[in-house]
Parts: C-alpha cells; sequence; structure tokens
C-alpha cells in the first residue's frame, strides 16, 4: 500500500525555504508551543539551523541568500521529520532559547519554555528577595535552565536543581557544564523535596500541573514530552499540594516560591480557594505565575491540620 509523500519545502533561497517551509507546517497540522507558536516563526528556525546560520538572524536581510542543492535536501529532511515524528523542534535541533540563551535539550527532559525565565530576566521577582537570599532550590528543574538562568541573575547566590528524573538530571548536567556554574549549581535527585530539605530561601518550581482532561487531548509533539513533567492528577494540582504541604518546613523565614501552573488558575484557586498570593504579569498575562509566602502557607497549613487527638 503505498502512502502519498510528505509535502517538503522548496525554494533557492532562505526566504523561500522559509515561506514554503511554513506553508508545509501548516498543512499538515502540527502543533507549537515549544519555543514557537506559529508556522513561519518555526519555519524560520528549522531553516536557520539546518543551514548553521544565527537563529537571531534579519530574515530580510538574508531572505535573497542563495542556498545550494544540498543544502535545500537537508531542509526538506528535516521538515519531513519534523512533520512525521510530530517531535518538538527542540528535539530535532538539541536546542532550545530562553531569554536569548541557549540550552541543549533531548527528549529525557521536557522543553524548556517556563514564564519564570521572564521574571528572573527582567527583574521583576528582585523586590521579594533581600541580602539573606542565599540558598536557591529550582524544583522540577528539567533540562536545569532555570536553575542556570536564577545563577546567571543572581551572581551571589547557590542553586539546586532537584528533579524526580535521573534522565533529566543528566541533561542538566550538560547545562550547567555548558554554562561554566559547576561551582554555583548542585543538581540532586529528589521526589518533591524529600531529599532537598533545605532551609530555602527561594524556590522557583515549574512542575507538572496539566490536568487529567487536557493530558487527553494534548497534541502529538506534547506527548513526545517525558509524561511525568506534565501530568499533575485529575485537575493538575497533584504535586502543588504535597508541595504546599511539606515547603514551610523546608524554607527560611521570609522565603518564597515562585510557582508556574500554566492555564490551570482556576483549578488552582479551587484547590487553594483561601491562600493569599501574588499574580506575576508575564508575556502571557497574569494567570501563569503566582508567588506564595512561607507565612502564608504555614498559616494555611495550620488551619487545615486536624486537631491532635487528646
Amino acid at each position: 500500500m503505498s502512502t502519498s509523500p510528505l509535502a517538503s519545502p522548496t525554494g533557492d533561497t532562505v526566504g523561500a525555504l522559509v515561506e514554503s517551509g511554513a506553508q508545509c507546517l501548516s498543512a499538515a497540522g502540527v502543533a507549537f508551543g515549544h519555543g514557537t507558536t506559529n508556522a513561519h516563526d518555526e519555519a524560520a528556525w528549522l531553516v536557520l539551523w539546518r543551514l548553521g546560520l544565527p537563529l537571531d538572524s534579519d530574515l530580510d536581510l538574508i531572505a535573497n541568500q542563495p542556498v545550494a542543492p544540498d543544502q535545500q535536501a537537508l531542509v526538506a529532511t528535516l521538515f519531513e521529520e519534523r512533520i512525521a515524528t510530530r517531535k518538538p523542534a527542540a528535539y530535532l535541533t538539541r536546542e532550545a532559547w530562553l531569554q536569548g540563551v541557549p540550552f541543549y535539550v533531548d527528549e529525557r527532559a521536557i522543553v524548556p519554555r517556563s514564564f519564570i525565565a521572564e521574571l528572573l530576566a527582567d527583574g521583576s521577582v528582585d523586590g521579594f528577595l533581600s541580602d539573606a537570599t542565599h540558598q536557591v532550590l529550582d524544583l522540577c528543574t528539567g533540562n536545569g535552565s532555570l536553575a542556570v538562568l536564577a545563577a546567571m541573575a543572581w551572581p551571589e547566590v547557590q542553586v539546586t536543581g532537584a528533579d524526580i528524573s535521573p534522565d533529566a538530571l543528566a541533561v542538566a548536567r550538560i547545562n550547567v557544564d555548558k554554562h561554566g556554574l559547576q561551582g554555583r549549581i548542585a543538581l540532586q535527585v529528589s521526589d518533591g523535596l524529600a531529599d532537598v530539605p533545605g532551609p530555602w530561601d527561594l524556590i522557583l518550581c515549574n512542575p507538572p500541573y496539566v490536568n487529567a482532561a487536557s493530558m487527553a487531548a494534548l497534541p502529538r509533539e506534547y506527548l513526545a514530552e517525558p509524561e511525568l513533567a506534565l501530568a499533575g492528577g485529575q485537575d493538575g494540582m497533584d504535586f502543588v499540594r504535597r508541595l504546599f504541604a511539606a515547603a514551610p518546613a523546608c524554607m527560611t523565614e521570609d522565603a518564597v516560591i515562585i510557582l508556574e501552573i500554566g492555564n490551570e488558575r482556576a483549578y488552582f484557586e479551587a484547590a487553594f480557594p483561601h491562600l493569599p498570593v501574588f499574580w506575576l504579569d508575564t508575556s502571557a498575562g497574569e494567570d501563569q505565575v503566582l508567588l506564595v509566602t512561607r507565612q502564608a502557607l504555614a498559616a494555611q497549613n495550620a488551619s487545615t491540620t486536624p486537631p491532635t487527638a487528646q
């Protein structure tokens, strides 16, 4: 039984390949969200990477740059793989970027795309920190990108990246070494806070938070990622409940948690209706990332703890 060949980009210039590639991706119905949000940007990423051109190249300036037939064939093969496998482009290029910083990534870790990265880069959370902020935990570190960005943002702190997955931490090790931060970032296998008791002055966490219904409807690109890094239980809050229950004992008095919950704000507020939090503004709005203090968590835990039998 024969099958139709996959559509491939055609053209003998950079611009033509990008435009044709975008049409191919759109026609194939691939899903985005792993570094790009649309077919044109993803096509530009794939073409520039395959041709060895800087990813921040001005396409207007190089649109008419000729591409030799052998290079055209390599570009076509890359697009065919993207469409056939539905793997995120970052898994094909083995590279992802956050806030202009390159990170290695492969299928052992989720593709980094946390909005917490924006807050680290633009100083939005600096006002919640102090001279006493020395020990920072990046929980659910994945490929280590937030740990690296935190170490870059705050040269005076020590950072620990923790994850339940040894495979993810192996990828994180590549990135810590890549950026020369071995002396300031430690990596630790831990199920939640179990093996990283702190005490921590700041906890960053982009946990598994996708609810069960959303997991069942995810495009194939997301199913290519480790399920462990995505699935958050029926309402997406399983990991967050455990974190909030354990966190106060692992935090210094004035410590805070910066937590990403994606599109799950309604589920978060249903799970923690009386917990005061600060919603932080990102490029995706004010519903994706929140900040909660140790004091708020401790007060909530005290109010929900059943009294001890006399």
